[in-house]
């Protein structure tokens, strides 16, 4: 499907990528349930180089959503989804993985990571640190709505309790109210300032060894 702009729940929807538009805003809005969509110029397009990418620009709503036409499928997707551990004054995470089995759920994972971040700013909450919330976030939406498995650096599957151990509705739910406040973004606001967190990659490596 060629490239179009739709509008929805969201200020605006661009599909840049040849990835059908009407699936992808199928599996993001049934995924984002009622949390809120208004406000949010997403684009979807296809990544220069990296496996994916994402990038949130707090100030205008915009969410970018990053990915490369050379990824092959089924995709090991690493996240931040372990528990932290320490030992002797040292701190890992084990990496668990999502076998993503096409372009649309990686879309959606990316999304889901972005909308996390989002709802933590308009809930007011501290925006510093919060990948592994994000990828937790992301992670439910194709556990719950794909039936992903997510998988321990063996390739053994993790009990849902090691890690959507969090409260994550309730961190942000006062995202809601500020979504009943918030007016439509003005489509000739100035462009975003480049001031949002650190875009997500598949950047993680294999834990040492000895761990």
């Amino acid at each position: 499907m060629p490239a179009i702009e739709q509008e929805y729940d969201f200020v605006r929807f661009r599909n840049l990528t040849a990835l059908d538009t009407d699936r992808l805003l199928k599996m993001i809005r049934e995924a984002a349930g009622e949390w809120p969509l208004h406000g949010l110029d997403v684009t979807i397009r296809n990544s220069r180089s990296s496996d994916f990418s994402g990038t949130c620009f707090y100030k205008t709503g915009r969410i970018y959503v990053n990915v490369g036409r050379h990824v092959s499928y089924p995709y090991p997707l690493k996240t931040y989804l372990a528990r932290a551990r320490s030992s002797r004054g040292r701190w890992w995470r084990e990496i668990y993985s999502i076998v993503v089995q096409d372009p649309y759920q990686l879309v959606l994972f990316v999304f889901m990571h972005e909308l996390y971040h989002w709802l933590v700013r308009q809930a007011r909450r501290n925006t510093r640190q919060k990948e592994a919330r994000c990828d937790r976030f992301a992670a439910r939406a194709l556990v719950d709505h794909h039936g992903l498995v997510v998988l321990d650096s063996h390739a053994v599957p993790v009990a849902r309790n090691e890690w959507d151990f969090q409260d994550l509705d309730g961190f942000v739910a006062a995202a809601h109210r500020a979504a009943a406040r918030r007016p439509r973004v003005n489509e000739a606001a100035a462009q975003p300032i480049l001031a949002a967190r650190p875009a997500i990659r598949n950047r993680l490596k294999p834990p040492p060894k000895n761990l």
